[in-house]
């Protein structure tokens, strides 16, 4: 199962389905799960379902997919008791919020109430407000809000009267808020502070701004968030702000304890709101980006590069057979890899390449624009991971 071909929603929806059935998951055991995913912190190293057993090696963007799909069908399996009109229910949903006049997000007009239908909008929501050639390629691609969704999606189906465009500002609001004052609690800021903070202000949709001037928990509106979801989110959020490699300092460990008393919880949910944030960090700090992010070039490099890998890896077999009947260009990726191609013969590549991108749709992103520039990292893997390409269209054997 593929999350980012066409088509995965229907292959992977039996799997959660049987496992809603047969678990009786309770929502906070549920948010535990997805807590662990590192779903709710904006980076999913894992899923709920598979675990460690991926049917391929999914990148952060193809979890996250998965876990945002899980979480909208546990919200609405809890409440209903089966899925039978859940597609019709979330695409309604998600076109609401897109009728606003600075819409939630872009990329679908009219979608059917499908699998289909659903898996468009979900790829259109994971993508924050980076460029569209950064959107594509940087490991930061993935919105670190999506969790905010399914909040808004649970207040929806109990809601259907009330503008869930309203609430779902008004949430975002709320998070970006606190995350602020948390933020402010620190008495030196690090290099990690900021690029967090730069993530959660790119996945914002209604609010372009905070009010800078809160500086009390009590000029919150928190008691309207009553949800268990809503609460332990808040708080998740709050602690992740809050984290720091050493220590946490007196204020805020303070700030903490206020804001779960604030929202019902006691202090053994706040302080495990807390270790839940470094034991996530510690384990997986190698696969969550914003840790990651010290040189933005360096780190385009390394990102862009492994996505072409992993694009061509899925590829293989198509671009075996395109390859084949492109003897040309196969001479001239072999020659590349002993010596530098002339002007000429770079212009013959790109122009090939291009027409092969055309024929296989998962290559399409290098049309894009600004697409084009990433073609060189296709000319290096290409003889790299596909060696039988040239067993037979070697150099010396052109030239004997």
């Amino acid at each position: 199962m593929n999350p980012s071909a066409p088509g995965w929603i229907l292959k992977h929806k039996p799997l959660i389905t049987k496992w809603l059935d047969e678990a009786s998951t309770g929502p906070e055991d549920f948010y535990t799960r997805l807590l662990k995913t590192g779903f709710i912190y904006g980076v999913s190293v894992s899923t709920c379902i598979y675990k460690d057993r991926e049917p391929l090696k999914w990148d952060e963007t193809e979890r996250a997919k998965i876990n945002l799909f899980d979480a909208l069908l546990y919200v609405y399996y809890s409440k209903k008791g089966n899925s039978t009109h859940f597609f019709k229910e979330v695409v309604d949903f998600y076109t609401r919020l897109n009728t606003s006049e600075k819409s939630y997000f872009t990329g679908f007009i009219k979608t059917k109430p499908t699998a289909t239908g659903l898996e468009k909008i979900i790829q259109s929501r994971l993508q924050t407000n980076e460029a569209l050639l950064q959107r594509n390629f940087s490991n930061l691609i993935t919105n670190a809000l999506l969790f905010l969704d399914v909040i808004a999606f649970e207040w929806y189906l109990e809601h259907k009267d009330e503008d869930v465009v309203v609430y779902a500002a008004q949430f975002e609001a709320l998070l970006m808020q606190l995350i602020w004052m948390a933020f402010n609690q620190k008495q030196q800021k690090e290099h990690f502070d900021k690029l967090l903070l730069k993530l959660f202000e790119k996945s914002l949709r209604y609010n372009s701004s905070l009010d800078k001037g809160l500086t009390s928990l009590e000029s919150l509106e928190l008691s309207a968030q009553n949800t268990l979801f809503a609460r332990r989110y808040m708080l998740d959020l709050t602690a992740l702000a809050v984290w720091d490699d050493y220590k946490i300092d007196l204020n805020e460990l303070q700030f903490l304890k206020e804001l779960g008393n604030l929202l019902d919880f006691n202090i053994e949910i706040t302080l495990n709101a807390t270790l839940g944030v470094q034991e996530f960090i510690m384990s997986n700090r190698g696969q969550i980006s914003y840790l990651n992010y010290s040189n933005p070039v360096k780190h385009f490099y390394n990102q862009t590069s492994k996505t072409v890998r992993t694009l061509i890896i899925r590829n293989k077999k198509r671009l075996l057979i395109e390859l084949s009947e492109s003897k040309d260009l196969v001479i001239l990726l072999s020659y590349s890899t002993v010596r530098d191609l002339t002007k000429a013969e770079k212009k013959r590549v790109k122009t090939q390449l291009l027409d092969i991108c055309k024929s296989v749709p998962s290559l399409a992103i290098f049309m894009l624009p600004g697409g084009g520039v990433l073609l060189p990292l296709l000319i290096k893997f290409i003889p790299e991971l596909l060696p039988s390409a040239f067993n037979e269209n070697r150099p010396e054997d052109q030239e004997s």
